[in-house]
């Protein structure tokens, strides 16, 4: 694969990053979910969309894939571990939110079907 056609396979992905993102949030939102923050992190990974509602903080991955079942293999274990430092680095500039019930939730998208939120997608270790 030559480098231009890397950087338009990079640009196309970050589009569809983003859109599904997005999708995910107008879906969370319709549940009574309200954004916290979006995009957490940076270099070497970060938490697609932190949500809350009641008591509940969730860490949210998105997953667009052409089958939900190749979304849901798509949180591999190191993604979790790289999601659980997030939130660690997350929790200490947000030292309030210990107060609440944590979780790490996806959702996954694929064509033609409704956007599929799964909670307590895996079992945080902080």
């Amino acid at each position: 694969m030559t480098g231009e056609a890397r950087s338009r396979r990079a640009r196309r992905s970050g589009i569809t990053g983003r859109r599904s993102e997005w999708l995910a949030i107008l879906w969370l939102t319709a549940k009574g979910y309200r954004l916290l923050a979006r995009r957490f992190g940076g270099k070497g990974g970060e938490i697609d969309l932190i949500v809350k509602r009641g008591t509940t903080i969730a860490f949210v991955e998105v997953k667009a894939r052409g089958a939900i079942e190749d979304a849901l293999a798509a949180i591999t274990p190191q993604k979790q571990r790289l999601v659980e430092t997030r939130i660690r680095q997350w929790l200490a500039q947000n030292p309030w939110a210990m107060d609440h019930h944590l979780r790490a939730d996806a959702v996954f998208l694929a064509p033609r079907h409704w956007p599929r939120h799964v909670r307590a997608v895996f079992e945080l270790v902080l």
